[in-house]
């Protein structure tokens, strides 16, 4: 940025040599002519003719409350010891350790299960760029102090690194869990289990009494660990417990620690000397089967020794006919292939151990449109509901009436850090990237019955929490969901590569053939206008494509997504593959644009944060993005057209859903002959729309989606009359509870303007005239903007209709229709309005990748 800014950038190995400034890097860096250097840390680095050169010298930022906690683990060391505050300073640089004047502090509090990341998000980088703006400003308006450090309460703690950061169990719990989170997640705390180094991640402090679990020593523990549903609970010397969700070993591997029974070397189930007669008598079933092999050893692979499909059958109705009452399937084999692998997991279904947990879901539940509806509020990750890692909470509102529906859970980045490992986990070794794709559709139109068999309970949580006109969120917001999941279960089995003849090498011959494959863990960040069809839309296709995915839903839109989680457990979608972590798009959207795990975004929104988005996403890993933006689509209506229809269609395009619709009409161009004709059977029609409460049948048009989108639409019309449009009708607030807005008309709308040139995203229609004729003319003002999602016209004339169709530049063009959508129909934009498709089988295609194999023969 600063190159193309003309600014000059050097980029040098190192200052100085055995303690000497380097003389060409010194006159490089004074060739600037910097008044005041602005620098992130690492002072003693640079030498001091450097930091002394410019006119007001260098400010530095430190993330503590100096002088507490000098040196570069300051932010670790601030959990460690447990402080109640944290903070950072901006100071003035000296030759000292972080010693120099003070020129402003700011500071937070800290919370009981705040970690590195937490304190890092909320408060010291977004802060901590606002006060690094404010002390130059102050720097150049000779109000900066100097306020020289005290040595009182001065530290220099170290950087911690692996082998000093074993953890002491012989402490109280909280002083046990102050260590592990204030190493986490580097280097990252450790003890030893079973003799092997174990490095422990996301540490709570538990209240109340230790659930039940399964001991575990612990190697200078003053009791012994529990292995329990929930994590790994550790026991401090006053009795008092904390809970660590996952574990890492020393291969890299981690896993929730309350699979620890059943990971790696510790997984082996002893058995009974009943259960060891049992795992004979199968020896004897796969001897059977398997009559090629000499003897059945543990490590002998039942596919490897050349069974096929039809004897996995047999094996599984052998052994159902020796064990009657195990419940057994066919997908067990392919998952355990040895056969002491296969052992294990019959002896633990026939223990019931390895059943899945029920779901445990906390529900609001609310008497509402003449039905009981219960709402998960909390975040979803890896198939359980659970509080986020800081237990954070925020209100989604209705904005029918202004009212609080419930807190529900604002996920941490370390929350997106555990759905995306439980992504991956699932991709990589769980049973959905084994799976069969036919199985896979099945499981999808499983969960499209489901959502079926809930349509009221969805449209009526739709309706509340986005101001959705319940009929329309009936038919469209939760009817164009079943329909999308319906249509991708079809795809799972029919995705397909192709082969290529190529040039053969002579004397061998080639083969060439291309796989579509999944892409891996995805993140879709979905928009708050349509909350569960955009969901559908982008992760439909993403998981018939095979993929797993981690969604945030918008912040003040999040209660259908999670009651989507909930029916896709129901459904029998495997843990791990869908999460769902509602709270900011700032820290989890800005979060998983970041991961290096994640390797696809879909991002539905405005084109400033699409490309906020994939500037990060480029950065990161070069993760695959597709973006569907803002828009600003033409409709033209000719003289020749239908004009009932024109009038019926073209409010539609624009008062559709309020108006918070990405293909709305943002400027109608109504030709000259016919345009007060059109303009007063508009106003007409308006006048007969019933504006009211979303849940009643009758009503035509419900409140806008949340307050700051209203107040944003009445700045809107504000600009619109300031700039000489004509307001013909509505333009303000209705006078109600709720965030109500008049279905508005503007006229008389010139290019330049503001209305003609910004979408609304709500019922505002802007119209402007052409000359009569004029095909070519207003093609040119209809494709004078930077978006390009969608646009329409209106004409008996196909020829007319087919020679404007081809020269609107847009993704979608509606001929005498508006709004018209299919799930078979790509949809997406051009230009500013993004790239990519939702929908079809184009939107498949964003979801893999193709892989090239050549084969010689």
């Amino acid at each position: 940025m600063a190159e193309k800014d003309g600014t000059p950038v050097f980029k040098f190995p190192r200052w100085r040599v055995k303690g000497k400034p380097l003389p060409e890097v010194v006159e490089a860096y004074k060739s600037v002519g910097a008044e005041l250097n602005v620098m992130p840390f690492c002072s003693q680095f640079i030498p001091m003719n450097v930091i002394d050169h410019p006119k007001h010298g260098s400010i530095i930022y430190h993330p503590s409350i100096l002088p507490l906690h000098r040196g570069a683990s300051a932010i670790n060391w601030t959990l460690i010891h447990g402080d109640k505050k944290a903070g950072f300073t901006v100071f003035w640089a000296d030759d000292g350790l972080d010693t120099g004047p003070i020129l402003l502090q700011r500071e937070c509090a800290v919370e009981p299960n705040d970690t590195v990341d937490t304190l890092y998000n909320r408060f010291l980088f977004p802060e901590g760029i606002k006060a690094m703006v404010e002390a130059v400003q102050l720097i150049a308006d000779g109000k900066a102090p100097r306020i020289p450090q005290t040595e009182e309460g001065a530290s220099y703690e170290g950087i911690q690194k692996k082998s000093n950061a074993r953890v002491n169990l012989a402490q109280p719990a909280e002083a046990i869990h102050n260590w592990i989170r204030g190493h986490d997640k580097v280097p990252g705390a450790w003890t030893l289990i079973d003799g092997q180094p174990v490095t422990l991640y996301g540490s709570s402090l538990l209240g109340g009494s230790a659930p039940d679990g399964l001991p575990l020593e612990i190697e200078g523990a003053s009791q012994p660990g529990l292995i329990a549903k929930t994590g790994l609970v550790l026991f401090g010397t006053d009795g008092k417990a904390l809970l660590v969700k996952n574990l890492q070993f020393e291969d890299g591997k981690m896993i929730p620690a309350s699979k620890y029974f059943s990971s790696g070397e510790s997984s082996s189930v002893e058995l009974t000397d009943e259960e060891k007669k049992m795992a004979e008598e199968i020896r004897a079933i796969w001897k059977g089967i398997l009559s090629n092999v000499a003897a059945i050893e543990d490590a002998t692979d039942f596919f490897k020794s050349g069974a096929a499909s039809m004897d996995v059958v047999r094996l599984v109705e052998e052994i159902k006919q020796k064990c009657a009452g195990v419940q057994l399937q066919n997908e067990d084999v392919y998952m355990a292939t040895t056969f002491q692998d296969f052992i294990q997991m019959f002896i633990r279904k026939l223990r019931g151990e390895d059943q899945e947990e029920e779901l445990l879901v906390d529900y609001v539940t609310k008497e509402v449109n003449n039905m009981t509806v219960k709402m998960p509020y909390q975040c979803f990750i890896n198939g359980k509901f659970e509080d986020s890692e800081n237990g954070k909470k925020y209100d989604t509102i209705n904005p029918t009436d202004g009212s609080v529906i419930c807190k529900v859970s604002y996920a941490s980045v370390g929350d997106v850090d555990r759905a995306v490992a439980a992504a991956k986990e699932a991709f990589d070794n769980g049973p959905w990237g084994k799976m069969n794709p036919r199985d896979r559709g099945s499981l999808l139109h499983k969960l499209a019955d489901l959502m079926e068999e809930h349509q009221e309970e969805l449209a009526t949580i739709e309706s509340i929490d986005s101001g959705a006109v319940y009929t329309l969120a009936l038919k469209t917001h939760v009817g164009m969901s079943i329909q999308t999941f319906r249509y991708f279960a079809g795809w799972c089995d029919k995705i397909q590569g192709k082969t290529i003849p190529i040039n053969q090498a002579r004397p061998n011959r080639n083969l060439t053939f291309t796989k579509k494959e999944p892409l891996g863990v995805c993140a879709i960040v979905i928009p708050w206008n349509y909350p569960l069809m955009m969901l559908a839309w982008k992760s439909a296709s993403c998981l018939a494509a095979g993929n797993t995915l981690v969604l945030k839903p918008a912040q003040v839109t999040p209660l259908t997504a999670l009651k989507f989680a909930e029916l896709s457990v129901k459904a029998g979608i495997p843990k791990g593959v869908i999460n769902i972590l509602p709270g900011s798009g700032g820290m989890v959207g800005q979060r998983l644009s970041d991961h290096p795990d994640i390797r696809k975004l879909g991002f539905t929104g405005s084109t400033p944060i699409g490309k906020q988005i994939m500037k990060s996403c480029a950065l990161s890993n070069l993760k695959k993005v597709s973006l569907e933006l803002g828009g600003k689509s033409p409709l033209i209506i000719f003289s020749d057209c239908d004009m009932d229809k024109a009038v019926r269609m073209g409010m539609s395009s624009v008062f559709f859903n309020k108006g918070e619709n990405c293909i709305a009409a943002g400027r109608l161009f109504v030709e000259e002959s016919i345009h007060d004709e059109f303009i007063g059977r508009v106003v007409e029609e308006i006048k007969k729309m019933k504006i009211g409460d979303p849940l009643d049948r009758s009503t035509d048009h419900g409140p806008q989606n949340h307050k700051a989108h209203l107040d944003k639409l009445l700045e809107y019309c504000e600009a619109g009359v300031k700039e000489g449009a004509t307001l013909v009708y509505g333009g303000k607030q209705v006078n109600r509870p709720g965030f109500f807005m008049e279905p508005t008309v503007f006229t008389n709308v010139e290019d330049h303007m503001f209305v003609a040139k910004e979408e609304s995203f709500g019922p505002v229609m802007v119209v402007s005239k052409f000359k009569d004729g004029d095909v070519d003319g207003v093609l040119r003002r209809a494709n004078d903007t930077e978006y390009g999602l969608a646009s329409g016209v209106f004409t008996r004339d196909i020829n007319k209709a087919m020679y404007v169709s081809e020269r609107l530049e847009a993704g979608t063009v509606f001929v005498n229709t508006y709004n018209k959508t299919d799930v078979a129909s790509p949809f997406g934009g051009f230009k500013q309005s993004g790239f990519g498709k939702d929908l079809g089988e184009d939107a498949l295609h964003e979801y893999l990748k193709t892989k090239a194999v050549t084969v010689e023969y």
